[in-house]
């Protein structure tokens, strides 16, 4: 690889870090962004709203300094609102011409926000826009540069005439609130955030990058996780999670744009995670589909869930023996739970040859470390 190009896989790296920078706990979310917007394709996330879903998209544009376009969707919304309105001049004359200055048309990157509240008029729009990049318009034509769409939504839609338009986004993510355990950094960081601490984004790539990387998806190699991709669609057939064809194939977009983010040109088992954005309908879905990859793939995220629930477990161990005056039978039982969980992660930081899982093996082990000695002071051994 020349310097160029390792410059460029740096980049995209570090851009899905500082797409989650100013955000707590959505780490999640830069990472399905950027997998749409390396890919060229669409994403659908999910969630209540206040879960930062409008921040992520317009932090991620500035970072790619693209054209960004907002807005809210409501029953009532006219398509004039979106695509501009008529250029009254040019219909005097004859001439059918929409003024698309600052619209979705001129975007590049586009946020539209309860999307499957699309009248028909916009729902036909919406269509050839993501399909085709196309708006066909009355007698008109227009090739449009919208890269991806990212939308926003309460919940899936039930709505058979809106099934077309949600199969549309290749990635789907459902969004949940912050962790508990993570409430003291949000509040902090939301401070941060009122008070105009993190403004504008300085863009790390740049449209040109974005295309280059996107080209560079159809080098990488996708054959060590043919077979085993084959394998997890039989699985979750059998499971009654149905993917379509289109999706089956796009999902290799995503596999591949995957490997390019963690600076790879050779994706591994660990790239087959991006599955759980492609092949869940729903919540219920996207909960049976994690539990199949967790079980079928050997990967950093395995170990770093079980890491995140140990520690979790710790925390709330710590908190509570804190407030012990007396003694108490629990205290035997953390003391021997602990025990057994410390030289489990022992073996796991020593075994692990990933350094993320290492390092994080090290921290989750310094608190258990110090729920033990919590634990013993409180027997006053």
């Amino acid at each position: 690889m020349d310097q160029s190009f390792n410059k460029l896989l740096n980049q995209a790296h570090k851009f899905v870090n500082e797409l989650a920078k100013p955000f707590v706990g959505r780490e999640e979310e830069a990472k399905v962004i950027a997998l749409s917007i390396v890919s060229g394709e669409h994403l659908v996330m999910i969630g209540e709203p206040g879960t930062a879903k409008s921040a992520l998209a317009r932090r991620a544009a500035e970072l790619i300094n693209a054209r960004f376009f907002k807005y809210l969707l409501t029953k009532f919304t006219e398509p004039d609102e979106l695509f501009g309105p008529l250029d009254i001049t040019a219909l005097k004359q004859g001439k059918y011409v929409r003024i698309t200055k600052n619209k979705l048309p001129e975007a590049e990157i586009a946020f539209i926000d309860e999307i499957f509240n699309a009248n028909s008029a916009i729902l036909n729009m919406f269509l050839t826009i993501m399909n085709e990049r196309i708006l066909y318009d009355g007698y008109n034509e227009i090739k449009v540069p919208l890269w991806s769409m990212i939308a926003a939504s309460n919940n899936v839609p039930d709505e058979p005439e809106l099934q077309a338009l949600y199969d549309r986004f290749l990635y789907r993510h459902f969004v949940k609130p912050v962790s508990e355990d993570k409430w003291a950094e949000l509040l902090e960081a939301a401070w941060k955030i009122e008070a105009g601490y993190y403004e504008y984004a300085e863009p790390i790539l740049n449209m040109d990058d974005v295309k280059m990387l996107n080209k560079l998806i159809f080098e990488v190699d996708l054959s060590p996780i043919k077979e085993k991709l084959l394998k997890l669609y039989a699985i979750l057939e059998d499971q009654g999670i149905h993917i379509t064809d289109r999706r089956k194939g796009k999902a290799l977009k995503a596999i591949a744009a995957s490997a390019l983010l963690n600076k790879r040109m050779r994706a591994t088992e660990e790239d087959l995670f991006v599955l759980k954005h492609i092949a869940p309908r729903d919540s219920e879905e996207m909960e049976q589909v994690y539990a199949v990859l967790l079980d079928e793939i050997k990967a950093t995220e395995k170990h770093l869930r079980e890491l995140a629930e140990i520690q979790a477990n710790a925390r709330e161990a710590k908190n509570y023996v804190a407030k012990v005056t007396d003694f108490d039978p629990r205290l035997v039982d953390y003391l021997r739970s602990f025990e057994a969980v410390k030289e489990r992660i022992k073996r796991l930081a020593e075994e692990t040859s990933d350094d993320i899982v290492r390092q994080r093996a090290l921290d989750v082990l310094a608190e258990i470390n110090e729920v033990i000695d919590m634990v013993k002071r409180k027997f006053m051994i």
